[in-house]
């Protein structure tokens, strides 16, 4: 018999998160589904949501009466709201895991599924950016990573007659174009209307019909900007439209945006032109001061500052650097005005003097204020 005070503690499985990495998991994993399975919700589905009834009835809540219920809580519920333990600096942004006009999973709820230094490299990076890095090596050819990189940035959709031509491009497409197909998803037919997909006029990417009749792009940079209704019509061709897998536009076409903005703001500021994803992908940017010292700068368009934080690691020497900096957009830092002090709070104590934070309108204002200084002067 187990005395009172040997009592175990309550699974802590069922609650806190835990709890919010299963159901974030369980809705992209209904995100993904192109048909009706059998049975109709696969095992990490209704195992998510099994959990989520039990951990209600523990704490006496009235739980959701299905996983369609279950969605819909993730629509209309932030995270505040629902019967989960969580610390408030770990709801992040407007705290909804499901998109309310476009039922598609938000970029919150993608960070939550993998709680990863890079969640598209968890989940993808294995079999295509490794990939390509191992064949650029092989092959020599770190343009030719460089050009991949780019691509995937700038051509979030491609029709099925431009993916076919990609094997003929110089640049890359002979040596990685069995990888970038591997990239590519056929475009969902929900995402068109009348034979028609739209896609936005910033980052390219095809935009989600919404509820109410209009269409809406699904990266947070647009959607913060005010451009998340403009587009262009894209008409279904014979070959098919084909986007890459969402967690590569989230955390691939996104932030890559937000570093070719840096490396043209470099560019056109200070004439400082950045090496790109130096040595296979070491980091983002190296940029070169005139006074000679070499800062490494790693780009992150992420919605919550603790998953960042605990996930951070340190940068690659090779090549050498004097200062590494952690970029991020400053609509971030906008949307939540602690999210620097949340974010250092967070960071593994061995990384405190190893990475610097900032936005990038602030790591462009530091460029400015030393560029002139000498040589070997640091700030």
């Amino acid at each position: 018999m187990v005395k009172p005070d040997q009592a175990p503690a309550a699974p802590s499985f069922f609650d806190g998160e835990v709890l919010m990495r299963l159901i974030a998991t369980a809705l992209v994993t209904l995100s993904r589904q192109r048909s009706v399975p059998s049975p109709v919700y696969p095992a990490r589905v209704q195992n998510a949501y099994n959990h989520l009834v039990l951990h209600c009835l523990r704490e006496n809540e009235e739980p959701p009466g299905s996983v369609a219920q279950m969605v819909s809580w993730s629509a209309e519920r932030p995270l505040a709201e629902w019967p989960v333990t969580l610390p408030e600096e770990l709801l992040g942004g407007d705290g909804l895991l499901v998109d309310k006009d476009t039922r598609t999973p938000t970029q919150t709820c993608l960070e939550w599924e993998v709680s990863a230094a890079d969640p598209a490299a968890e989940l993808f990076e294995n079999e295509r950016l490794l990939d390509a890095i191992a064949a650029c090596r092989a092959a020599e050819e770190p343009d030719a990573y460089t050009a991949f990189r780019r691509h995937l940035t700038a051509q979030p959709v491609l029709t099925g007659a431009e993916l076919a031509e990609l094997g003929g491009d110089p640049e890359f497409g002979l040596l990685l174009h069995p990888i970038l197909k591997r990239c590519y998803e056929p475009a969902p037919a929900s995402y068109q209307r009348k034979g028609t997909f739209m896609q936005c006029v910033r980052c390219r990417c095809l935009m989600v019909p919404t509820s109410w009749g209009g269409f809406r792009c699904e990266l947070d940079r647009c959607r913060r900007d005010g451009r998340t209704g403009d587009g262009t019509p894209l008409a279904v061709s014979r070959g098919g439209v084909f986007q890459l897998s969402r967690p590569l536009r989230v955390f691939i076409t996104s932030p890559g945006l937000a570093e070719t903005d840096l490396e043209q703001a470099l560019i056109s500021k200070f004439g400082i032109k950045p090496e790109m994803w130096p040595n296979y992908d070491a980091y983002d940017l190296r940029v070169v001061l005139p006074n000679g010292q070499a800062w490494a700068v790693d780009v992150k368009d992420r919605v919550n500052p603790v998953l960042l934080a605990r996930t951070a690691r340190p940068f690659r020497k090779k090549p050498p650097y004097d200062r590494a900096f952690l970029v991020v957009p400053r609509y971030r830092f906008e949307d939540n005005d602690a999210y620097g002090r949340i974010f250092v709070r967070h960071l593994p104590a061995e990384l405190a003097e190893q990475i610097t934070l900032l936005d990038d309108q602030a790591f462009l204002k530091l460029v400015a204020s030393i560029r002139n200084k000498p040589r070997g002067r640091h700030a």
